[in-house]
């Protein structure tokens, strides 16, 4: 007995038709291999810069940690109601607050201001070791990176596309909300540069190599070093606070010699 032919081709599309959870599966699937992926290069980095750091740095670093930094971040660093865990921030994230001053914080507020260094280079660098081995973070840059001899012109367009909004235009810095500011960037080194993007302190969002390539983030540099070492070449450049302070400035004393001048002119003429 042959089947009816519409029979048939009905079957073959309905064992042909995918399964209504195989795209969840592929989704599954793909979030776990990109997430694996991330969390492999994160470990590698960290091990690399772990293995750099002799046992006797990192034996040091936690010395410190334990007699400058637990009292807030706890003793295992995993943080406590005063501080935030250190596990996963990175050797980056130490050398820039530590390297800072930022760190020990001298008062709670609503940020962590920069202040003088308490501890030497080498103690810096020791504190670092010690929370790399904690868990994968951002290594401290290395110093290919940090070379201001990038593309200024498109490392300026990035500060303008992703920082001026904050920092200003001039990198001169600006007032955020509820008693936070973006700081001056004219006296930041390169590497503090470069690990405040990586890391994201205070209000900062973090700028990781997908947001911003090593490159890109070495332009940004060249950007920022350009405008340090070369002053305004229009003469007065009112504090470097962008078109607000020279609208006010023309405001103030333009509009207002205009008027004087007008009122001046009046006067005499009766």
């Amino acid at each position: 007995m042959r089947a009816h032919p519409h029979t048939t081709s009905r079957s073959r599309r309905k064992t042909g038709r995918r399964h209504p959870l195989a795209t969840l599966a592929l989704i599954a699937i793909g979030l776990g291999l990109t997430g694996g992926g991330y969390a492999a290069f994160n470990s590698s980095t960290a091990s690399a810069e772990t293995a750099t750091a002799s046992k006797q740095s990192v034996d040091e670093g936690k010395k410190l940690f334990m007699a400058n930094c637990a009292t807030c971040h706890g003793l295992n660093a995993s943080g406590t109601d005063n501080g935030p865990s250190l596990i996963g921030v990175g050797a980056a994230a130490v050398d820039f607050q530590v390297g800072t001053g930022r760190m020990p914080m001298a008062m709670q507020g609503p940020q962590a201001e920069e202040k003088p260094v308490q501890f030497t280079d080498d103690q810096v660098k020791s504190l670092a070791a010690y929370v790399a081995t904690l868990g994968p973070g951002p290594a401290i840059p290395d110093a290919s990176l940090l070379k201001p001899d990038g593309d200024a012109a498109k490392g300026g367009e990035l500060f303008r596309v992703n920082c001026a909004m904050c920092h200003n235009v001039a990198g001169a810095g600006g007032a955020l909300t509820e008693g936070k500011f973006a700081p001056d960037l004219h006296n930041v080194t390169p590497a503090h540069i470069y690990e405040a993007m990586v890391t994201g302190p205070q209000n900062m969002p973090v700028f990781n190599n997908l947001n911003i390539t090593p490159t890109d983030k070495r332009d940004i540099i060249t950007y920022l070093t350009y405008i340090r070492e070369n002053p305004s070449p229009g003469g007065f450049e009112l504090g470097g606070l962008g078109p607000v302070s020279e609208g006010l400035f023309l405001w103030i004393f333009g509009l207002g010699s205009i008027v004087a001048l007008t009122v001046w002119i009046t006067a005499k003429s009766n």
